[in-house]
């Protein structure tokens, strides 16, 4: 392996050691003993849903191809999954605020955890129940979890600030050394130990079971709206209203959907941008400097989050420019530096500096995930978070599902410029959202409930 993966990687983490070793008081949260022990039990359950999550997705598409499947097969696969979570996402979502976060949770593993048994079948239509489990399991991962973090978190009276603690914590486990032993063990049960393809996929359920196990014995059950009244087409509409009369929460969720969309299309794309004539890159390490940028992130998010006098909102405007710039690199390496031709051998001068770019985007994204929660926990109405919530990721999962269907239809410049121009307008958006974050929430949201409530009598009778 080149010398340079292991000076990035080495970097890395001597800044991430460094910055850990080196928290003042400043950048510390002063708390109590009773919630040091609710954010430990949190984050341990969270680091087992990461960990039954990461350990699944470098095998996916390789499993695949070892059942004899072609691209355009499993790209059916991967659209059946991300159209699933924008299909039944906001109807988990609405379930999840009326019948409960933890029964949601628990949902979750047991859902995920039939996903992973399907994958023992190499009948397409039965991976393609799995994908569609998955989807499902996803929207639950990215909903249930946060709305039952906030709702307890305040249901049992702590600090707001204590919040952005929880938020930083879990990014920086299971959005990094999670993710990163995750891709340490799966390496070691298909390759060192070569137990098969299908082995992690096995470890992941184990550990949605020690997870689910954990919820059970304890976390207690909180709500969303539990009006006896309300289906499911009420909180629809509810979710709808409060989106489209606080210009907040619309705000929230259009720079949510543009980053994770440059997030998860950029996923797709940083292979090939490194190696565009089949160089030799070590996929897994450079997958690992990635994660331990995103550590970086939210070690930076957790300093940020911990000062009173810095608002979220302004630090990101910041953040998103700067992860507009780092997608522009492999733009104007191909204007700028003369693309070789030759085919093979190692990582090029033009993948070293896009590789410095794309590590420098996992940092962004690694203060993006703690500032995204933190904003949601301020604007976002308790009654119905999740719902609101899975209302944000279906532009998010539409637009990942035309970039995987037209994925080789543009040049991957024309990709990255796509996802550069998001970016910047999600600065933008951000701007506009700094400027009236302290401006009083509308009342819209507030009147619909009020009627709903007038009218439950009138129906009952």
């Amino acid at each position: 392996m080149e010398l340079f993966y292991y000076l990035v990687f080495g970097a890395l983490a001597a800044v991430v050691a460094a910055m850990e070793l080196s928290k003042t008081n400043k950048d510390r949260i002063n708390t109590s003993s009773v919630f040091e022990s609710f954010k430990n039990n949190y984050l341990l359950v969270y680091s087992l849903m990461m960990a039954g999550d990461w350990l699944q997705g470098p095998y996916v598409y390789y499993l695949y191809t070892t059942y004899g499947f072609g691209k355009g097969e499993i790209g059916q696969l991967f659209i059946a999954g991300f159209g699933s979570s924008m299909l039944f996402g906001t109807i988990v979502g609405s379930l999840a605020d009326k019948q409960g976060r933890k029964r949601a949770c628990i949902t979750y593993c047991i859902t995920y955890t039939l996903s992973c048994v399907t994958k023992h079948s190499s009948q397409y239509k039965v991976l393609m129940i799995g994908r569609v489990l998955g989807g499902i399991a996803t929207s639950l991962l990215f909903s249930a979890f946060e709305s039952w973090l906030v709702a307890e978190h305040f249901k049992r009276g702590f600090d707001q600030q204590w919040l952005s603690l929880t938020f930083s914590k879990a990014i920086f486990l299971g959005n990094g050394l999670v993710a990163i032993l995750s891709g340490l063990f799966g390496n070691l049960l298909v390759d060192t130990l070569n137990l098969g393809p299908v082995s992690p996929f096995d470890a992941a359920a184990v550990f949605l079971a020690i997870g689910m196990a954990v919820i059970f014995a304890s976390w207690t059950e909180n709500y969303g709206d539990t009006s006896e009244s309300k289906d499911l087409f009420t909180q629809f509409k509810g979710a709808a209203v409060a989106i489209a009369s606080d210009e907040k929460i619309a705000l929230l969720g259009a720079i949510q959907s543009l980053f994770e969309g440059s997030m998860y299309t950029f996923v797709f794309l940083w292979t090939p941008a490194l190696s565009p004539n089949d160089e030799d890159i070590p996929h897994g390490f450079i997958f690992a400097t990635f994660m331990l940028a995103s550590m970086l992130g939210s070690t930076i998010a957790a300093r940020l989050l911990a000062r009173n006098t810095i608002r979220v909102e302004s630090y990101m405007q910041i953040v998103f420019v700067i992860s507009s710039a780092s997608l522009l690199l492999p733009i104007l390496t191909n204007f700028f530096i003369t693309p070789s031709n030759a085919n093979g051998g190692g990582i090029t001068f033009s993948g070293c500096l896009q590789l410095l770019g794309f590590c420098t985007f996992e940092a962004c994204v690694g203060i993006f995930w703690p500032s995204i929660m933190k904003m949601r926990s301020q604007y976002i109405p308790e009654e119905a978070r999740s719902t609101i919530m899975n209302f944000f990721r279906i532009p998010l999962n539409i637009f990942v599902c035309i970039v995987l269907y037209n994925v080789n239809a543009f040049p991957i410049t024309v990709m990255f410029g796509m996802c550069s121009i998001f970016l910047f307008v999600a600065s933008i958006l951000q701007k506009r959202l700094s400027a009236i974050g302290d401006k009083p929430k509308t009342e819209e949201w507030t009147s619909l409930k009020e009627r709903d409530t007038e009218a439950e009598p009138l129906d009952s009778a």
